[in-house]
């Protein structure tokens, strides 16, 4: 956790240096307020609308985002669970991310409405990518599923199984995949299922795995935080970014 703590103080300085300002944004879908995050280094800078993962959005978040910012990024780190809806037991982050599984609809129409409120903010949400971490992961797959007009989606030790009924014939964008090999929760099945898919789909796409890397091998602080995994996975999302949005 002490360095979580340095990592997060160590981005903030370098992000400010740089002069970008971030701030909560609160906005609401369907009458139900949400709490994210936006940061932009400068006006109509390219876009990554971040997921987050099972806990809601936390610290990790805004320190990716303020990492990206950095960069020279815009992010909207969005909220799929709602304002003040921070889970910390796993029974509760099963039940909110459960409630989201089993009512996809609605998943789409938060990341639909969350890009929305990032246009009203200013966001150049024409020349935007969609990131996820964990569930986070998920959801985005689910946001290029419904045919998304972003033009990339990138998971970090990521959801990859597809829904029953399910396929990627509608997916617009490149796709990056980024996966541990070692991750037990996502088996490695599910992620070459998952290329199958995307070949059979004709969706331009990229997956690689990292050896010895368990499932949420880039969180901070975490036991089963995988530094030599997250660094090389990190290198090329920046890449990916770079080669996919315009500057």
């Amino acid at each position: 956790m002490r360095k979580f703590i340095i990592i997060f103080l160590l981005v903030s300085f370098s992000t400010a240096a740089y002069g970008a300002t971030g701030a909560p944004v609160t906005y609401q879908i369907d009458g139900q307020p949400y709490e994210g995050y936006y940061i932009t280094p400068f006006e109509q800078a390219p876009l990554v609308l971040l997921v987050h993962d099972w806990d809601g959005l936390t610290d990790y978040e805004v320190i990716r985002a303020n990492m990206l910012a950095d960069l020279g990024y815009a992010v909207f780190a969005l909220d799929l669970f709602g304002a003040g809806v921070r889970p910390t037991e796993v029974t509760d982050k099963r039940q909110h991310t459960g409630e989201l599984y089993k009512n996809r609809q609605k998943m789409r129409a938060l990341m639909n409405g969350a890009l929305e409120t990032a246009r009203e903010k200013g966001a150049n949400v024409e020349n935007a990518v969609a990131a996820g971490y964990c569930f986070g992961g998920a959801a985005v797959l689910e946001w290029a599923r419904s045919g998304a007009d972003l033009k990339g989606f990138v998971t970090f030790h990521g959801g990859l199984k597809t829904p029953e009924g399910q396929d990627y014939s509608n997916a617009r964008g490149k796709f990056l995949i980024l996966h541990g090999t070692a991750d037990t929760a996502i088996p490695m099945e599910q992620f070459a299922d998952l290329a199958v898919q995307l070949e059979a789909a004709g969706v331009d796409h990229e997956m690689t795995t990292y050896g010895g890397a368990q499932h949420a091998f880039t969180v901070f602080g975490q036991e089963r935080y995988h530094e030599t995994a997250d660094k090389k996975s990190w290198r090329r999302f920046v890449d990916f970014l770079s080669e996919t949005l315009k500057r």
